[in-house]
């Protein structure tokens, strides 16, 4: 299996691997359970899933197996982007493994797994995307998710560092 990395000038790392999965790693000055809390709570999600793009005007969180999860963004184009899925296992502070919908894609579901590891109080943040086939995981690029997602992972650390003092 081949991997490709993308050159960025961010701090987050995305690399497709084979012809499904995208990994998007990310450091943050932060311990893990401030970049957990500010990842999981809702009203911090709100803050910082976004980017730059919009505001996020929905982000529902019942964080337990099998419980559910939607977010939803007005783009400042003046467009409603939503995203939902289910929570399938919760390690709290380590890891979440997740399925992922984007409203636009009804048929295109990605199952997520994020990882929370920490080294001398700074978090690395590892998410792997797999999608079942190549188109999905294709859009999901082309999407010009990765500007968006350096955005959200800048403001994500902020949080995370603020929520320390």
């Amino acid at each position: 299996m081949a991997e490709t990395t993308a050159a960025t000038q961010h701090s987050a790392t995305v690399t497709l691997r084979g012809d499904r999965e995208i990994v998007i790693t990310r450091k943050f000055a932060a311990p893990k359970h401030l970049v957990w809390k500010a990842y999981t709570t809702p009203e911090l999600i709100k803050r910082w899933w976004a980017g730059e793009r919009g505001e996020v005007t929905l982000a529902e969180v019942d964080l337990r197996v099998g419980g559910a999860w939607r977010y939803v963004l007005v783009a400042n184009g003046g467009f409603e982007v939503g995203f939902h899925g289910e929570y399938r296992e919760i390690e709290t502070n380590e890891k979440l493994v997740m399925t992922e919908v984007f409203e636009g894609m009804p048929d295109g579901e990605a199952l997520d797994t994020v990882t929370f590891t920490e080294v001398d109080g700074r978090t690395t943040l590892t998410m792997l995307v797999q999608h079942t086939v190549p188109e999905h995981r294709d859009a999901h690029i082309g999407s010009g998710m990765e500007a968006g997602m350096q955005e959200a992972m800048d403001r994500l650390e902020q949080i995370a560092i603020s929520l320390a003092a």
